[in-house]
């Protein structure tokens, strides 16, 4: 059982321990100023209990300025600004909250908690007698020094649970991807005996079949492309865009004029890199439930263009069967789910949209890619519908 499932409460972000989780720190929180206010007056001449209740009032006015600090930090600072490692942004956005929650602090201190304590310890303390502007710089010092205890130990939760929650993904990840390692070797067929065989086989259908020879051709790119270059961590966005054509080929065959398919690339070529099979999971959909037979007109369009910046838009568009006639999961499923895990691990910073209406299934989707190193130059070339694409 892995650590996230073994201890919900401090880790599950679902909404039934979230709001149990926070109120339980803030239950803790208010009682644990109370009870310490409660001392600092130690030689105060009044009663203990009038001290607690006195102490318990005021601890709960001041955690709408806690509450707000807290939460301003660890919801906006830290992922907005701190995790993407814009310091100087994150400081100048901490001062400003811990200088507004001591001011609203300042400000609780001379109104509603000068009444609490008047009404309790039947005086004000020896600061409320000073002038205003003494007494306002006091309660301004006793908010700021309350804001940065709360403040501190708000942020080192929240960094520390995402550093552990990295830490443990990190983990599982390594530890899948040495189980999927294993697999592959096990299943692995010696690639000289594969090539090989599909050379032999290719020679035999030139002559007798021509449209099958390709085919094998095609599927012989696919295969040594798989296993010789998907062993690292980027490549070429040129040499994916072959393997979406390849792919392409071998599944156009299948439908031949049937299938009305748009497939059209601007790239700056062999200038960027991408993770490699990253694409393939979005045609795979596409033809899986666009080009059903379940489909009176099937039809798939494929968008790809980046610019000089290396921004990458992607737009995959396919038809849908109606609803009476649509399998379970249609529009989707577990490659879409994987192709989903790979872009969070990968592309941290990716705008992905998915729609799937009754009609049509669309997938929009924007990342940035690496520029190649040893490359300066590229040319821009744009790839029309295949031959055997319907116009």
């Amino acid at each position: 059982m892995q650590t996230f499932d073994k201890y919900p409460f401090l880790f599950s972000d679902a909404p039934y321990w979230k709001w149990r989780r926070h109120l339980s720190f803030w239950v803790f929180w208010w009682l644990f100023q109370a009870f310490l206010y409660s001392f600092i007056a130690v030689n105060n001449p009044y009663e203990y209990p009038k001290r607690l209740a006195s102490s318990s009032i005021e601890s709960l006015l001041y955690l709408s300025a806690h509450i707000f600090l807290a939460y301003f930090i660890i919801y906006f600072i830290i992922p907005r600004y701190l995790l993407r490692q814009r310091y100087l942004l994150t400081i100048a956005w901490v001062v400003f909250a811990f200088l507004v929650a001591a001011l609203l602090s300042g400000a609780l201190s001379l109104t509603l908690i000068a009444e609490v304590r008047s009404y309790f310890l039947l005086e004000q303390a020896a600061y409320y007698k000073r002038p205003l502007g003494m007494a306002l710089f006091l309660g301004w010092m006793a908010g700021l020094r309350g804001a940065i205890t709360i403040g501190g130990i708000a942020g080192a939760i929240k960094l520390m649970k995402y550093w552990y929650v990295k830490e443990k993904t990190n983990q599982r990840l390594i530890a899948e991807n040495a189980q999927n390692q294993l697999e592959l070797l096990k299943a692995q067929v010696h690639p000289h005996f594969l090539f090989n065989t599909l050379n032999n086989i290719y020679s035999h259908a030139q002559q007798t079949a021509p449209t099958a020879a390709n085919m094998i051709l095609e599927l012989s790119d696919m295969l040594r492309y798989m296993l010789y270059e998907t062993g690292h961590s980027s490549v070429p966005l040129s040499k994916e865009i072959t393997l979406l054509k390849n792919y392409i080929g071998l599944e156009g065959q299948r439908y031949g004029n049937n299938l009305d398919l748009q497939f059209r690339t601007e790239v700056p070529s062999g200038y960027w890199e991408i993770a490699p099979l990253l694409l393939l999971p979005l045609l795979e959909n596409a033809f899986k439930h666009g080009a059903s037979q379940a489909i009176e007109h099937p039809w798939i369009s494929f968008d790809l263009r980046v610019d000089d910046k290396g921004r990458c838009t992607i737009k995959v568009l396919n038809g849908q069967p109606l609803p009476e006639k649509r399998r379970t999961s249609a529009g989707g499923g577990l490659g879409l789910a994987n192709f989903q895990k790979r872009l969070d691990i990968l592309y941290p910073g990716h705008n992905l949209q998915i729609i799937n209406e009754d009609d049509i299934f669309a997938v929009n989707l924007e990342l940035t890619l690496q520029p190649t190193v040893k490359t300066t130059q590229y040319t821009m070339e744009t790839h029309k519908t295949p031959a055997y694409a319907r116009s």
